[in-house]
């Protein structure tokens, strides 16, 4: 049951900013009025690089890969979009602040859903060996080699 719980929590962050990002490919000059709404500087490339951030950070979720490091990454994210586009207390022309200081909190609980997966998912190092491989498969192949000695406790 606790699996099945992991699993559903990690494909539901994973969507989170899946399709977000998705969103931002297919709506650019709206994200990036948005991030200009804001006084981003540099809103067109940042915008481009949360979104390639959000795609392959939802990916990576789902797929269950390097599920550590790309929660603790998406934590940086969330933190960098709380304090750049999340400013309620900041006044902008057309921006409630109500309504930011909602999604700010609400960001909130996605971080500290990140950080709850982040601990409970296993470190793995980041080789160019087997990175396509799933944090499960690389823990079963790590459990199997040191069941059989090839590894040293």
């Amino acid at each position: 049951m606790s699996n099945a719980l992991i699993l559903s929590g990690r494909f539901l962050l994973g969507l989170y900013f899946l399709v977000p990002g998705l969103m931002k490919f297919a709506a650019p000059d709206m994200h990036v009025a948005l991030m200009e709404a804001h006084n981003v500087s540099m809103a067109e490339p940042l915008m481009w690089v949360a979104a390639v951030a959000n795609v392959a950070g939802g990916l990576l979720l789902i797929f269950g890969r390097h599920v550590r490091l790309t929660a603790l990454g998406l934590v940086l994210y969330v933190l960098l979009v709380n304090a750049l586009l999340h400013d309620f207390w900041n006044d902008h022309a057309g921006v409630s602040s109500e309504r930011e200081m909602q999604n700010f909190i609400k960001n909130l609980g996605i971080l500290a859903g990140l950080l709850v997966l982040a601990g409970h998912s296993v470190a793995r190092p980041l080789t160019l060996g087997g990175w396509w491989r799933s944090d499960r498969a690389v823990s079963r192949s790590r459990d199997a080699a040191l069941v059989a000695g090839s590894i040293p406790r």
